[in-house]
């Protein structure tokens, strides 16, 4: 996906880029490849992988009705910035909180957020299990996009998220994790509204949107130690 049809493809699902905006996925893409040799930020590096995989990808959450104005949203597991960067351009009225346990790459979304002039993102340098224990039922909505299975996200995000929040994950084949987290969503007394499923253009690879809402306060047991949820979950694999 080159540039132009990066625009053709936002403005097939309703989504209109101003040259301003544009401007800044183009910085953000030289300084993603500038950064990636001192960092190791990401395996996609090409141009046309970026504007389809990094930026479009990410910015298909502007698609759900749940992304409005002056909304809190924390994006855990951020890596170089995705979803929440892509989020945080194309709406300077909502705040976006990137939570990323690597302190370089970190580093690397304080420089994104400064040279793109982005006041409405706030860096956490800190593992997701131990910021939940400390703010919790702080946040509209948590997003997240490739980062662990779907059990692991729900018992890190959901204790983050206020009361009638969404957790709203972007994931390629979700069908076999949504059967192992059954038990996780009943725990966290969630439920499944949607499953938005689309496709990338250009190579048509499969995505889905999960859209889960919060319907009340989490246990202060949740979440448990990192190493004690991977446990747990290796456990109920083998």
């Amino acid at each position: 996906m080159n540039k132009e049809e990066f625009v053709n493809e936002l403005k097939n699902i309703n989504i209109d880029i101003t040259n301003e905006e544009l401007a800044k996925f183009d910085r953000y893409k030289e300084l993603l490849k500038e950064y990636n040799e001192k960092f190791n930020l990401t395996a996609i590096i090409k141009d046309e992988d970026i504007y389809l995989k990094h930026f479009y990808d990410s910015l298909c959450l502007l698609k759900l009705d749940k992304i409005k104005d002056n909304l809190n949203i924390i994006d855990i597991g951020t890596g170089a910035g995705f979803p929440g960067i892509p989020l945080a351009i194309m709406k300077e009225n909502i705040t976006v909180t990137l939570l990323e346990s690597n302190e370089k790459k970190c580093k690397f979304l304080e420089v994104v957020a400064n040279e793109l002039g982005l006041k409405n993102i706030i860096i956490i340098n800190d593992r997701a299990e131990k910021y939940a224990k400390n703010h919790r039922e702080m946040y509209d909505i948590a997003t997240s996009r490739a980062v662990s299975a779907l059990k692991v996200l729900l018992e890190l995000e959901t204790p983050l998220v206020k009361v009638g929040g969404y957790i709203i994950p972007l994931k390629s084949h979700i069908e076999e994790e949504l059967f192992d987290s059954k038990t996780m969503i009943n725990e966290l007394d969630l439920t499944i509204e949607d499953a938005i499923k689309y496709t990338l253009p250009i190579e048509n690879s499969n995505r889905t949107m999960l859209i889960i809402k919060k319907n009340k306060k989490t246990k202060e047991s949740y979440p448990r130690e990192y190493n004690k949820i991977i446990k747990d979950l290796k456990k109920r694999q083998n």
